[in-house]
C-alpha cells in the first residue's frame, strides 16, 4: 500500500473512531423520536366516494390520480352516498379513513352532536355546493296542482316522492326540509330507491318527482336538465332555508347556464345547497390531511355553475372541527419548504424540526469535546513511548549498556512504525530526537567504561 494512502486511511479511522461516539449518540436519539413522531405518511389511503355514476366517484378518481404522484396509493370504496360513507368512518374495522360527506347527511336532529359516543371525526374543508335537484313531471303538477308549476314544499303532498336509497345522504337531508316545513311523511308516498332507478322510474311516470343533492357535474343532473316534459323546483324560500339550516347556501342556476344556444334554463331558478366536504377520522396522518387538502384545491378551486374561482375548497359550511392540517393550509397556504422541496423530504423536516433542534441543542455542547479528544488520541500515539524512553534512560548506569541498546533498538523501531497527521508530525520527531539523544548518552557511557 503507498504511505500516502496508508497515512490516509489511518487518519480517517482516527476521525471515525472519535467521532463515531457522538454519531451514536445522535442516533440513539434521532432514531426513536422518528417513531414516535411517525413523520412518513401510509403508501395506501381508503376513499369513501359514492355511487359510480355520481359526482362524488368522479372527484374521487382526480384524487387518486394526484396522490399516486406522491406515491400514495388511494383506494376508492364504492357506496351508496354519504350516510354509509359516514358509517363506515364510524366504523373502526371499515378501513375508511377518509370520505365525502354531504351537509345534512346525519341523522341527528339539527344542533345534535352526530359524533358524540363514536370516533372523532374531523373535517378538511367545504369543497363544492351540491344543490337539492328536485325534479317533478309537469304532467303530475297538472293532475294533482292543475298547474304545471311546483313552488312549494308543502304542495308535495299526494305526489310520489323518491328521496334516494339507503345509505345516502339526501334521505336524512330530505326529511329534516319536510319536517321544517310540517309535512307528515304520511301524507306523501316516499320512495327510496337508489339514483338512476329513481331516474327510470321517474322517466316511466312510474314516480311523480325525485330528490338528489349533488354536484351539477353529475350525469343524471345534467340529462334531467335537458329533458323535456321534468321541471326543476325553484326554492323560492331559498334564504329561508339557509337560515333555518345552517349548512345550506342560497345558490341561484343562471338562466341559459346548462345550454346558452338553447337558453337552457330559460330563467334563473333558487335553489339550496349543502356543502360537500371531506371527513376523516380523528388521528388521519398529518401529511395525509395536507395533501389531500392541497389535492382539493386542485380539483375544486376552479369556477362552476355555483362559484367563482377560488371560493372553494373553504373553511366555511364545514359541520364538523376543522382538522389541525387543514386549518394551517386555509391560514397560510402550501408550506414554505414545500415549495422548494420534494414533498417527502419538506414533510421530513417540516415534521421532525422540533425534535432535530432539541437534539441539536444537547449535541452542540458535546461537540466541542470532539476536537480535543482527537488532539488526545493523535498525540497519545506518540506519547504514550516517553515512558518506554524514560525507564530506558533511568537504567543508564544500573543495566548493561548492551542490554539498554537492545531496548532502545527495540522502541525505535515500534515508533518507526507510527504513524500521525502532518500537523503533528513535529511531535513524533521530538520523539525520535529524544531517542537519539539517549542512544548518545548510551554510547558516550560505553565508551567512557572502555
Amino acid at each position: 500500500m503507498p504511505e500516502s494512502l496508508r497515512h490516509t486511511l489511518l487518519s480517517i479511522r482516527d476521525l471515525l473512531a472519535t467521532v463515531g461516539p457522538f454519531v451514536l449518540l445522535a442516533l440513539a436519539l434521532l432514531v426513536p423520536a422518528y417513531y414516535v413522531l411517525d413523520p412518513t405518511p401510509p403508501k395506501r389511503v381508503v376513499l369513501a366516494t359514492g355511487a359510480e355514476q355520481g359526482a362524488y366517484h368522479e372527484f374521487g378518481k382526480r384524487y387518486q390520480a394526484i396522490l399516486k404522484t406522491y406515491g400514495i396509493q388511494v383506494e376508492l370504496r364504492i357506496t351508496q352516498g354519504a350516510a354509509e360513507n359516514l358509517a363506515l368512518l364510524r366504523d373502526a374495522s371499515s378501513g375508511v379513513q377518509i370520505a365525502f360527506v354531504q351537509g345534512g347527511a346525519d341523522e341527528a336532529p339539527l344542533g345534535a352532536d352526530a359524533d358524540e359516543g363514536g370516533p372523532a371525526l374531523v373535517s378538511l374543508g367545504s369543497l363544492f355546493f351540491e344543490p337539492v335537484w328536485l325534479f317533478y313531471r309537469e304532467d303530475a303538477a297538472q293532475r294533482l296542482l292543475k298547474s304545471d308549476t311546483l313552488s312549494h314544499l308543502p304542495q308535495l303532498a299526494g305526489w310520489k316522492l323518491n328521496i334516494g336509497g339507503p345509505g345516502s345522504g339526501t334521505p336524512n337531508l330530505m326529511k329534516k326540509l319536510l319536517d321544517a316545513n310540517r309535512i307528515d311523511p304520511a301524507q306523501i308516498t316516499l320512495l327510496e330507491e337508489q339514483q338512476t332507478p329513481a331516474v327510470m322510474a321517474l322517466l316511466g311516470a312510474e314516480s311523480d318527482a325525485l330528490v338528489f343533492a349533488s354536484a351539477p357535474e353529475s350525469l343524471m343532473v345534467q340529462m334531467l336538465l335537458q329533458t323535456p316534459g321534468i321541471k326543476l323546483f325553484d326554492f323560492a324560500q331559498a334564504d329561508a332555508y339557509s337560515r333555518r339550516f345552517p349548512f345550506m347556501s342560497p345558490v341561484t342556476l343562471p338562466s341559459g347556464v346548462v345550454d346558452l344556444a338553447g337558453n337552457l334554463p330559460a330563467q334563473d331558478v333558487r335553489l339550496v345547497a349543502p356543502t360537500a366536504t371531506l371527513v376523516a377520522r380523528e388521528g388521519t396522518h398529518p401529511a395525509l390531511i395536507q395533501l389531500f387538502v392541497q389535492a382539493a384545491q386542485q380539483v375544486h378551486g376552479g369556477a362552476g355553475w355555483f362559484q367563482r374561482k377560488g371560493d372553494f375548497p373553504t373553511a366555511l359550511n364545514t359541520e364538523r372541527p376543522l382538522a389541525k392540517e387543514a386549518q394551517r393550509y386555509f391560514q397560510s397556504g402550501v408550506p414554505l419548504l414545500q415549495r422548494y422541496l420534494p414533498f417527502w423530504l419538506a414533510n421530513l423536516v417540516d415534521r421532525m424540526w422540533p425534535v432535530l433542534v432539541t437534539i441539536v441543542a444537547v449535541l452542540l455542547p458535546l461537540s466541542r469535546m470532539l476536537p480535543p479528544l482527537y488532539e488526545f488520541r493523535i498525540r497519545s500515539r506518540v506519547f504514550r513511548w516517553y515512558q518506554q524512553l524514560r525507564e530506558i534512560e533511568g537504567a543508564v548506569g544500573d543495566k548493561p549498556s548492551a542490554q539498554l541498546m537492545d531496548d532502545l533498538d527495540a522502541l525505535e523501531a515500534k515508533v518507526g512504525q507510527v504513524t500521525v497527521p502532518l500537523a503533528y508530525t513535529d511531535e513524533l520527531y521530538a520523539l525520535r530526537s529524544y531517542i537519539a539523544l539517549v542512544r548518545t548518552r548510551l554510547l558516550a557511557g560505553a565508551g567512557a567504561q572502555t
